[in-house]
């Protein structure tokens, strides 16, 4: 059962979730899984596997968050924006992806599990500059310097940069600083995880 298999993994973490935002988590996995056979959203096919890659992977970043207002750039089915704001109602999320098959997809999520705290946005995210953010966060979306470049209009004055990534990172040019570099445990997942933050 997915749900006992999300409590055991969260049970492994520090992190707090409550058993409402469990259940929002377990109906965005089902909702991911049954519109996958359709669009082609993620290439994790497996439900109990993605409570592992795509769940638990973003959920963990959730401690380090500063501020208020985040943009998921390049944020594919919703990840890591959608779980961290099940997890941060008091946090807003924009999710811009360039597909128009996964905002159509974001925007059912937000539909039915009654999200107000993501607004899901079809831009090229280069194109995208309507207002400033305390955190621009990506997963898995270009390399480090690729991220820095086309996202550096994203930022507000305190705002900062969150890179979920694996071992390897690509050196950054002199105009940005890294402020953290932290190694991260993800409950059954066998790759290295890192979360890099850049101001």
């Amino acid at each position: 059962m997915l749900k006992k298999k999300l409590i055991n993994l969260i049970d492994q973490t520090d992190l707090l979730i409550s058993e409402s935002q469990i259940d929002q988590l377990i109906h965005y996995v089902e909702m991911l899984n049954k519109w996958n056979k359709t669009y082609n959203l993620t290439a994790v096919r497996d439900p109990n596997e993605m409570l592992i890659k795509h769940i638990m992977d973003s959920l963990v970043v959730s401690p380090y968050l500063t501020g208020k207002t985040f943009i998921d750039v390049g944020t594919g089915p919703g990840l890591p924006g959608v779980p961290l704001a099940i997890a941060n109602p008091d946090k807003q999320f924009d999710l811009v992806d360039s597909l128009g098959k996964r905002i159509r997809f974001l925007k059912q999520v937000q539909f039915e599990l009654k999200l107000t705290n993501i607004n899901p946005i079809q831009s090229r995210i280069e194109d995208y500059n309507d207002k400033k953010f305390d955190g621009v966060i990506s997963r898995a979306f270009a390399s480090l310097q690729d991220m820095l470049s086309w996202c550096k209009h994203l930022p507000n004055e305190q705002g900062a940069f969150y890179a979920l990534k694996g071992s390897d990172i690509d050196p950054i040019t002199d105009d940005f600083t890294l402020k953290q570099n932290i190694k991260l445990t993800i409950p059954e997942l066998d790759a290295e995880r890192c979360l890099i933050i850049i101001q």
